[in-house]
């Protein structure tokens, strides 16, 4: 035992070491655009962090800085360029430095690297020895502006043989080599390893560990092996999570909840309370959130703002009733709670008031469906994150979801630690109790709504971080009619919709708030997803379950891949980066089995070996980062693939050889369903997801 907990203990190091900003990101955090016309100073070609205008900018710059070589010119062209690479964030380490010039290749690679050979150069030399006697002014290798100590500023200083006393100086303070966690420059665009897909994994094991149904699940911000799981009714309950391998069941009082709202939360076919978070600080502050939604004509607290306005060019006189509700009628809420304890004893609190401190946010829905409504506080910046949907009607009739002016089909970011005046909220117009961060795409144009941070999205449905590199931020976005993706979210990217169904052009029946062309916009498209024609079959329509990165190390087969399901529970998929860094996933669907050494047991499909999930509503990961499966039928864990008699060569584990346990079918895009008994919850959310 002492060896395997060892070997774990290692292993668990290991998954720290992961960088943080990975992908093709530019310096402003934004994601690269396709060109539409080639630039016309820096050869790149495609995708590319810039625009003619900061095309033009760069080439000021080279030209102030007046270089007569020929040789040292072309070689600082080359290092000025670097900003339009689309890798340009990780060449300019933004998340932890401030540099002028691009970390410079120095011929050290890392074994783990997934730069190509490219890095092997030592580009560092090369522009000292092109440059170091050439004379350049306003040069961006000035010891001041890297942060070094270098020779004394002083404005006759031209060559860098003057502002440096040697090479390896000059490359102590510009070079660097290509790691796990870097890339660096060597005088051409970032190019990444063409490495070969590893498998798929054998299967998924899961153990069932609760009864109940749940809509969302949190962490307890105390680190400990609590979590809070919340249901679409409108109760939130603290549970104790057993230890994988101990037999032991989620430990839930379902008569005793932290907290009850469902006084104030309307439950209905496409509404409820759907999603909570909890503060970063919640241990010291007590404060938390819910989003749900509520009735104006029965709640007397339900008053917003109607998101059909003429500021998007919307009458709601016009737009007639929905499922027999008047236009925003229906209101998405965001809460504020706070718990029981003092600020000192928030993490042993085990109830909360139900009573709001304050209301962060209210806006009128103009139909009844794709309103999204998941918060999550984001790991390194403590925003909140708010995903809504577009409001629904078939094919997002007025673009919602296109209108920089609309807080439908958009991903907001929130700052609920700065709260203004009254007469501030008003002035600036804001939905409700809440600032806006400074680095907000659109925080500076009055025209446009800085609350943005994302848009062009059907109705976002579970979004992640992922817990080793947070720029990693995963959504699923559930399709219309064709397709159903998951999107990496970037800072003012446009994801697309209504112009495009994940890769696909969208042509809407209906317009009366106006079309975007194809022509105007950026686009980013889906990292990976499915065709509707591809699952459930005899159901006849699909509906996505975002998920996470696996970051445990029960399942080592399954580390580092991106989880996600479709809601009908008859497919899983696995999602391998591929190279590693680069945003490129390769996915497939996994066979998924229930042990039968399961501490609740798992029922199965009617005439089929397909263990009985019901529908599959979200995702969820606990402090450890193990990943549960929140379904109608119960809670179901991931645990080590030898319980379900499935090979992993890095497992540390014995596979139990006398367990025969029911499994999935083999890896499949249709795979058979039988009708099952659901719980009120899972009918609900069906109507609720699916178009």
């Amino acid at each position: 035992m002492k060896g395997v907990f060892v070997l774990n203990l290692m292993f668990s190091f290991l998954l720290l070491l992961y960088p943080s900003t990975s992908f093709p990101l530019c310096t402003n955090s934004e994601a690269p655009f396709t060109l539409k016309t080639a630039l016309k100073f820096c050869s790149y070609n495609g995708s590319s962090c810039c625009n003619s205008t900061v095309d033009s900018q760069l080439q000021k710059q080279f030209q102030d800085m007046n270089i007569s070589d020929p040789s040292c010119a072309s070689v600082l062209q080359s290092v000025l360029c670097a900003r339009c690479d689309p890798f340009s964030a990780q060449l300019f380490a933004i998340d932890t430095e401030t540099r002028t010039v691009p970390l410079l290749c120095n011929s050290t690679v890392s074994t783990n690297s997934s730069q190509s050979n490219q890095a092997t150069n030592d580009f560092c030399s090369n522009v000292w020895d092109t440059c170091q006697n050439v004379s350049m002014l306003n040069s961006p290798f000035a010891p001041s502006l890297q942060g070094q100590a270098g020779a004394p500023a002083n404005s006759n200083f031209t060559k860098l043989i003057d502002l440096w006393q040697s090479k390896t100086d000059f490359c102590n303070a510009f070079g660097g080599a290509s790691t796990d966690e870097s890339v660096c420059y060597d005088g051409e665009p970032v190019r990444l390893n063409e490495t070969r897909t590893p498998s798929a994994p054998n299967g998924l094991c899961l153990e069932k560990i609760g009864n109940g149904s749940y809509l969302d699940m949190a962490a307890h911000p105390d680190g400990s092996n609590r979590a809070f799981f919340s249901n679409q009714q409108g109760k939130i309950w603290l549970a104790t999570i057993p230890k994988v391998g101990s037999g032991g069941t989620l430990e839930l009082d379902e008569s005793n909840p932290f907290i009850d709202l469902t006084d104030e939360v309307h439950f209905d076919t496409a509404f409820g309370m759907m999603g909570i978070a909890f503060h970063p600080n919640f241990t010291q502050n007590g404060r938390f959130f819910a989003s749900f939604n509520c009735n104006k004509g029965k709640s007397p607290g339900c008053t917003g703002r109607c998101s059909c306005n003429s500021d998007v060019n919307c009458d709601p006189s016009k737009l007639g009733t929905d499922n027999g509700a008047q236009p925003c009628q229906y209101q998405s809420v965001v809460a504020e709670y706070t718990s029981n304890g003092s600020a000192t004893q928030s993490s042993s609190a085990e109830n909360a008031r139900p009573s709001e401190v304050r209301r962060i946010f209210t806006m009128g829905l103009p139909f009844t469906s794709q309103h999204g409504g998941q918060i999550l506080f984001g790991p390194t910046d403590g925003y909140l994150y708010f995903m809504m949907g577009d409001g629904g009607g078939d094919g997002d009739p007025y673009n919602f979801a296109q209108n920089k002016k609309s807080v439908l089909g958009k991903i907001m970011r929130l700052d609920v630690d700065n709260i203004p005046s009254a007469a501030e909220i008003n002035r600036l117009g804001l939905w409700g109790n809440y600032s806006i961060p400074k680095d907000n795409p659109y925080s500076e144009d009055e025209n446009l709504l800085p609350e943005i941070w994302a848009f062009g999205f059907r109705n976002p449905w579970r979004c992640s971080f992922d817990s080793e590199r947070p720029s990693y931020f995963m959504c699923g976005d559930v399709g219309e009619d064709l397709y159903e993706e998951v999107d990496i979210i970037s800072k003012g990217g446009n994801y697309g919709w209504r112009v495009y169904e994940g890769p696909y052009r969208f042509n809407p029946t209906s317009s009366p708030g106006g079309n975007t062309s194809a022509n105007s916009i950026n686009p980013i498209f889906p990292v990976m997803g499915y065709n509707h024609s591809e699952v459930n079959k005899k159901i006849g329509s699909a509906s996505i379950i975002g998920g996470y990165f696996y970051r445990s190390n029960i399942d080592p087969c399954m580390y580092g891949r991106y989880l996600y399901a479709d809601l009908y529970s008859g497919a899983i998929w696995a999602a391998t980066e591929d190279p590693e860094n680069s945003g490129n996933f390769s996915t497939s669907t996994i066979r998924f089995g229930c042990a039968r050494d399961s501490p609740l047991q798992c029922s199965s499909v009617p005439g089929s070996d397909l263990p009985a999930l019901g529908y599959i509503f979200s995702f969820g990961q606990d402090n450890s980062k193990d990943i549960y499966l929140l379904t109608s039928s119960g809670v179901y864990r991931v645990v080590p693939p030898s319980r379900c008699n499935y090979t992993c060569s890095r497992e540390n584990a014995t596979a139990v050889e006398a367990l025969s346990p029911r499994t999935s079918p083999l890896p499949s895009h249709s795979n058979k369903l039988t009708p099952i008994n659901l719980l009120l919850s899972a009918f609900l959310l069906l109507l609720l997801c699916v178009a």
